[in-house]
C-alpha cells in the first residue's frame, strides 16, 4: 500500500482544501469541501444574479410602467375613434332616413294636394258635365283616342274615381310589404342600408306611378271637357248651317273660329288651363243652349207624322173650282177625329171657325211667325191659352173649304204664308241635336 495515499484505481486523489487562521497563539484550521464550495459558490452567484435583476426591475419599472400605459392609452383611443366612427355611421343614417322621410312626407302632402284638388274639380265638373251630357246628347265625340281606351276609370262623364285622401299612404304601405310597414327605420340593428334604400327606390317608384295616375285622371278630364265644347260647338254649327241654308233667321255668336286675334304667348299651368276649357265648356254650353232655345221657338216638327202629303204648298188646281190657285200650305191625309198637335209652343191668338179654313187654329210662335191648323171637326184650346210643343190643340175633319177629312197645316212669317216643307226639311236635320 502507498504510503502516500495514492489510490491504485482512481490515480492521485485531491486533498480536500484546509483553511487555517493563525490569531497570536491561537490556531484555527477547518476543511472546506468541493461540495461546500460549489453550494456556496452557486449562492453567491444567486445572490449577485438576484441583485442585478433587481436593480435592473428598477432602474426599467419607469420605462415598462410607461410602455404599458402608453400601449392602453393607445387601445383607448382605438376604441374611442372606433365609437366616434360608429356614432358618425349612425348619425348619417339617422339623417340620411329623416330627409327620406320628410321627403316622403312632402310627396305625401302634394299627392294628397292633387287628389284634394281633382276632388274639388270633379265638384265643379259634375253638373256642368251632366249639363254638357244632356245638351249635347247624341253628338258623336269623334275622338279616336277616347273611343280607343276602354278604361271606365278615366271616364269623366259621371264616373271619375277620384282616389280617397289615405290612398298614397295605404298603397304606400301595401308595396312596400307587410312585414315592413315603417317608411324607414331610425334605429335599425341592421348594418347593411340596402333595405332602407330598396324601400325607398319602392316608394319612388310608387310616388312616381301615382302621380303618373293622377296626370292621367287630369288629362282625361281635360280631354273629356275639350271633347264637349268641341260637340256643342258642331251641334250649334250644324243646327245655324241648317237654319241659314233653309232661309230661316237665327241669332248666334260663339266666338269660335275667329282668325283676327294675337298676343304675347304666357304658358298656363294645369289650373289655368282647367279653368279656362271649364269656362270654353260653359260658354260652348250657354251658345248651343241658346240656339236650342231659338230652334225650337220654330215650327220645325211635323204636326201629322207618319201621314202622306195629299197637297203640297205653292201654285196647284183648286180641287172645287178646278183653276190654278194658290195654295199657302200642305195638306196631310188624316182621319177625321186624330189629334192634332201643334209644332212648337206659343200662344194661340185664333181658334174657331174661320171662313174657308172651317175649324181653325192659329197660334203665335214668337219673332213674326205663327202656324195655322185648318179643317178640323174639334177644338180643344182657347183664346190667349199658352200651348207646349206637341200640345193638342183639336181633331182633325174636314169643315170648311174641304174635300174630305185631312189637315190644313201652315207656317206665316209676319203674316206671309212660307212654305212648310223648309222647316220641315231643316227639322230633319236639327232634330239629333234638339
Amino acid at each position: 500500500m502507498n504510503a502516500t495515499g495514492q489510490s491504485a484505481v482512481f490515480g492521485r486523489r485531491k486533498e480536500p482544501h484546509t483553511v487555517i487562521i493563525a490569531r497570536g497563539n491561537e490556531i484555527r484550521h477547518f476543511t472546506i469541501r468541493p461540495w461546500l464550495a460549489a453550494f456556496i459558490g452557486s449562492a453567491l452567484a444567486a445572490i449577485a444574479i438576484g441583485y442585478l435583476m433587481a436593480t435592473s426591475y428598477l432602474v426599467l419599472r419607469d420605462d415598462l410602467i410607461g410602455a404599458t400605459t402608453a400601449r392602453q392609452a393607445r387601445m383607448q383611443q382605438a376604441y374611442e375613434d372606433r365609437i366616434s366612427a360608429l356614432r358618425a355611421q349612425v348619425d348619417r343614417i339617422t339623417s340620411r332616413q329623416l330627409l327620406d322621410q320628410q321627403l316622403m312626407e312632402t310627396k305625401v302632402s302634394e299627392l294628397l294636394e292633387r287628389q284634394s284638388q281633382l276632388s274639388q274639380r270633379h265638384g265643379r265638373l259634375g253638373p256642368l258635365l251632366e249639363r254638357a251630357e244632356s245638351e249635347v246628347g247624341a253628338a258623336p265625340a269623334e275622338d279616336p283616342a277616347a273611343v280607343a281606351k276602354p278604361d271606365k276609370r278615366a271616364e269623366v262623364t259621371g264616373s271619375i274615381q277620384v282616389p280617397a285622401r289615405n290612398y298614397a299612404v295605404a298603397s304606400l304601405s301595401a308595396d312596400l310589404g307587410a312585414g315592413d310597414t315603417r317608411p324607414f327605420s331610425l334605429w335599425s340593428t341592421r348594418s347593411d342600408p340596402l333595405p332602407n334604400d330598396s324601400a325607398a327606390d319602392r316608394a319612388d317608384k310608387l310616388f312616381v306611378s301615382i302621380n303618373q295616375s293622377l296626370k292621367s285622371i287630369e288629362s282625361d278630364q281635360l280631354t273629356r271637357i275639350s271633347t264637349l265644347a268641341d260637340n256643342a260647338y258642331k251641334s250649334a254649327d250644324a243646327i245655324t248651317q241648317a237654319l241659314e241654308a233653309a232661309g230661316l233667321p237665327v241669332d248666334s255668336d260663339f266666338g269660335k273660329g275667329d282668325s283676327d286675334v294675337g298676343g304675347p304667348l304666357i304658358p298656363l299651368d294645369s289650373s289655368m288651363m282647367f279653368d279656362s276649357k271649364v269656362k270654353e265648356l260653359d260658354e260652348a254650353l250657354d251658345a248651343l243652349d241658346h240656339l236650342k232655345k231659338e230652334a225650337r221657338q220654330l215650327p220645325l216638327t211635323n204636326p201629322a207624322p207618319g201621314h202622306s202629303v195629299t197637297s203640297p204648298f205653292g201654285v196647284r188646281t183648286d180641287p172645287i173650282l178646278g183653276t190654278a190657285a194658290l195654295h199657302s200650305g200642305m195638306d196631310f191625309r188624316a182621319p177625321i177625329g186624330m189629334a192634332a198637335k201643334v209644332t212648337a209652343p206659343g200662344t194661340v191668338t185664333k181658334a174657331g171657325w174661320n171662313g174657308g179654313y172651317g175649324r181653325m187654329v192659329e197660334v203665335d210662335h214668337g219673332n213674326g211667325f205663327a202656324t195655322r191648323y185648318g179643317h178640323l171637326s174639334e177644338i180643344d184650346v182657347t183664346v190667349g191659352e199658352k200651348l207646349d210643343a206637341g200640345a193638342v190643340i183639336g181633331k182633325t175633319g174636314s169643315s170648311g173649304r174641304s174635300t174630305g177629312p185631312h189637315l190644313h197645316y201652315e207656317v206665316r212669317h209676319n203674316g206671309e204664308a212660307i212654305d212648310p216643307l223648309r222647316f220641315l226639311t231643316v227639322g230633319r236635320k236639327v232634330a239629333q241635336y234638339l
